[in-house]
């Protein structure tokens, strides 16, 4: 009878032998070579479908551009870059899948295996299957797109990308926040419409108002020719309130879609340059100051 250490050793002495005897057969490293050139052969064709599938996903998106269906340039650039990601995807598990077989392994039982497993992580997985859902309806209803200026919460700023899982928003400070789908409920998109500024002039007491209210809409008729932001003339509506130290006249004015805060700022500058060129006063604060003697009247 054989001892446990000498049938190690026996065991250790054949798996060697074994193993160099393969190493020294022709056929292996025939077999290996071949499988390597395959391998090799896949993953070039595959980089191959992927990159020319992507050619093709924007050429149809340009030729729709050209056909009166076309629709808008956020939603074609979100859906592009949908696009381009399924096609990695499944093109990729086609490869791997293909590798597999190289070596071996029967590809046929480890899906049905894997289809069996993932109907076990299913239920265990109600989370993940919610963002999807939820992702594909945010895509297909157009709900917002890449670039889109949107608020979800707490959270604020430009699309970044959409997912079918996840939304990743960039705000306005450089963070990025990635949300999963399933958690948006409510969205606030100002991208859709264009904006609205509003703008506040003061004009100080005694002066003219008839020749101020000229000045500024003869400079208001000027301003689309000189911003492109301004969809049409800005309108004065009038006066806005009559404070203590102050007449408040308001404008508003139509911009693009999240342009208003600019707009407002330019339009404050021109008013005022233009005030100060007809030489109609804003106010500006004032102390009266009485000595210890004097009797106010």
């Amino acid at each position: 009878m054989m001892s446990s250490t000498e049938k190690q050793i026996s065991f250790t002495e054949n798996w060697f032998k074994q193993t160099m005897d393969t190493l020294q057969n022709e056929g292996t490293w025939v077999n290996l070579g071949v499988a390597v050139i395959k391998i090799i052969l896949i993953l070039f064709v595959a980089n191959l479908v992927i990159r020319f599938g992507k050619i093709a996903i924007h050429n149809i998106f340009k030729i729709r551009n050209l056909s009166p269906l076309n629709t808008s340039e956020r939603r074609e650039e979100t859906l592009s870059k949908l696009l381009d990601n399924i096609l990695s995807y499944v093109v990729y598990f086609i490869a791997l899948m293909m590798i597999l077989s190289v070596f071996g392994i029967n590809v046929q039982a480890l899906i049905a295996g894997a289809g069996i497993v993932g109907l076990a992580v299913g239920f265990g997985a109600q989370n993940l299957v919610k963002d999807i859902i939820t992702g594909f309806f945010i895509i297909f209803e157009d709900q917002f797109s890449v670039g889109d200026h949107i608020r979800i919460g707490q959270f604020e700023g430009n699309v970044e990308t959409i997912g079918l899982r996840t939304t990743k928003i960039k705000s306005w400070t450089g963070e990025v926040h990635i949300l999963p789908n399933g958690s948006i409920t409510q969205v606030t998109n100002f991208s859709l419409n264009n904006s609205l500024a509003v703008v506040d002039i003061g004009i100080a007491y005694g002066e003219d108002l008839e020749k101020a209210e000229r000045v500024i809409d003869e400079l208001l008729i000027k301003m689309p020719a000189q911003n492109e932001d301004l969809t049409k003339t800005p309108e004065l509506l009038g006066i806005q309130t009559m404070s203590p130290t102050e007449i408040v006249y308001r404008i508003i004015a139509e911009t693009l879609p999240m342009k208003q805060a600019s707009a407002a700022r330019l339009i404050r500058k021109e008013v005022k340059l233009v005030l100060d060129q007809h030489g109609i006063k804003v106010p500006y604060p004032k102390l009266v100051a009485y000595s210890q003697g004097d009797q106010p009247k």
